[in-house]
């Protein structure tokens, strides 16, 4: 069967509608319309073929959010290259595996990384955001006004790969996940339609854009579409409160995980914000508490739930806007071309309600991982990806994504799932922050610490949460202790480093909680 070929997005709309925002940088304030976003992109493009870099070849980037990860990830496009977004937030020698691991051609940085630059990598290009002048005269733009003209653009099909993204290694080394080019449009298609995406649309963007949710929820299908992306350098709760209200900026779209949502409904701005504008914020990247749900829904914003992962491109499954409500906490249906499964221990589809491990299949999932066979082979079964979250299925098919497997811990027998317990204690309103892991027991096997953050001046004790989740749990649920600390480890999208807490709390030296 003949593949389908690559089309270039960027160039698409710079003929239909040369003049309309593309992006626009709230920390630099520049702004592109898709005719200048298509021109620096065919130079970069130019740059990056003068320095020998072709088809298959790697281009690595290092920054904060910027405008630039757009320009290389169309730049790449042209050439056949390869993108491969780094999360900043690495230690240099974890930043070296990834790079050993991936051989990228040239590693693109903001100059607030040089150090880090410089001790990774003999050929680089730096950007300059920060210094008086330094944008016009940093190494990136020169190279862009003084590129040749750029090579045909390459002859490319969906299979090709588009990028490459680690994750984030919670175990071992990270893997570099292989993401197509037809993943990346067969996302834009998926994700597109439920979430009302049109040349009208306008997204701030908050995630960390090395990440997919930051890159294709919904910043990809956006600018698939023709509409226009705000890019926050890092997400500041206020800031975001601030464009949200901002009718000049008229944002119709946001996309975030549960915590940015937390951080902005505990901000001060939070009740006086004007909402009225955003027609779809979505939520994905992790359980979503009840709370919060609850709390932006009764503000006039309900929180459109999906779920999904990088090998998924990222979106798996989304709940339409009308049934936000009606099914709160759920995380939908599988997206238009994509299907999905809950299987028991024993491979076999597990009855309605019944909790299993969530499989998916379809043109969004990943082909394998970079440089892993062996890590290929063993998250495949007859063609469905493994996702390692558990998951449930009501009488309607809707899914209910329970938390992760890794993150289940078995106490006297009975399976306890995180983010049901860490719902009932974001319930306790002297409770800023929460979650739940599993400690060794010598009775029980396991049991549950609740991991806690108090809100300023809120005095809350160990009893107090014991007896709360006492009344609306079963007892082998409820934590047997409370640790309180002043913040929880978050990775740079805002999930809760449970394995952090587990090395903090259950390390070699830790006592079981008898």
């Amino acid at each position: 069967m003949p593949t389908i070929p690559y089309y270039d997005w960027i160039a698409h709309h710079a003929g239909r509608r040369p003049g309309k925002l593309a992006l626009h940088d709230l920390q630099t304030r520049r702004k592109f319309t898709y005719a200048e976003l298509d021109a620096r992109t065919d130079r970069l493009a130019a740059a990056l073929a003068a320095r020998g870099i072709g088809k298959g070849d790697r281009v690595a980037l290092l920054a904060p959010n910027c405008t630039e990860y757009f320009e290389l990830q169309f730049a790449c496009g042209r050439l056949g290259a390869i993108m491969l977004p780094l999360n900043w937030r690495l230690a240099v020698p974890e930043l070296e595996y990834i790079l050993g691991d991936s051989t990228p051609s040239l590693l693109i940085h903001d100059r607030s990384f040089a150090t880090q630059a410089a001790a990774l990598s003999p050929h680089r290009l730096e950007i300059d955001h920060d210094t008086p002048g330094g944008i016009a005269d940093s190494a990136y733009e020169r190279a862009l006004a003084e590129a040749p003209p750029a090579p045909p653009p390459a002859a490319l099909s969906h299979d090709d790969i588009a990028m490459v993204m680690y994750t984030s290694g919670t175990t071992g080394h990270p893997k570099g996940a292989i993401i197509t080019h037809g993943m990346v449009f067969w996302n834009c298609v998926n994700l597109g339609i439920p979430a009302l995406i049109t040349p009208e649309t306008v997204q701030l963007v908050v995630l960390p854009l090395f990440h997919t949710g930051g890159l294709n929820c919904y910043a990809n299908p956006v600018l698939h579409a023709g509409g226009s992306l705000l890019i926050m350098r890092a997400f500041d709760p206020g800031q975001a409160l601030d464009c949200l209200s901002d009718p000049a900026l008229g944002i119709t779209h946001f996309f975030a995980v549960p915590a940015p949502y937390q951080f902005m409904m505990q901000h001060p701005k939070f009740q006086s914000a004007d909402l009225s504008r955003l027609r779809i914020a979505g939520v994905g990247g992790a359980p979503c508490a009840l709370s919060i749900l609850e709390t932006w829904t009764g503000r006039g914003v309900p929180l459109v739930q999906g779920w999904g992962m990088t090998e998924t491109s990222p979106a798996g499954t989304m709940l339409d806007a009308s049934d936000a409500i009606r099914k709160l906490g759920s995380a939908g249906k599988a997206m238009m071309h994509t299907a999905i499964r809950i299987v028991g221990d024993d491979g076999r589809d597990v009855a309605p309600g019944a909790i299993g491990e969530l499989l998916i299949k379809g043109p969004n999932i990943t082909p394998g991982y970079w440089n892993r066979p062996d890590a290929t082979a063993k998250s495949f079964t007859d063609g469905w990806l493994h996702t390692g979250d558990a998951a449930r299925q009501d009488e309607e098919g809707f899914v209910y994504i329970v938390d992760r497997w890794k993150d289940m811990y078995i106490s006297g027998g009975e399976n306890v799932y995180p983010a049901e317990v860490e719902n009932v204690l974001f319930q306790l309103p002297q409770v800023a922050d929460a979650a739940i892991i599993g400690v060794p027991n010598e009775r029980w096997g396991e049991v549950g610490l609740a991991v806690i953050v108090r809100k300023p001046d809120q005095a809350l004790e160990e009893g107090d949460v014991i007896r709360h989740c006492l009344g609306k749990l079963a007892k082998f649920k409820v934590p047997q202790a409370v640790a309180f600390v002043d913040v929880l480890p978050r990775n740079a999208t805002g999930k809760v480093l449970k394995r952090e807490l587990r090395v903090q709390f259950v390390g070699a030296n830790a006592p079981a909680i008898t």
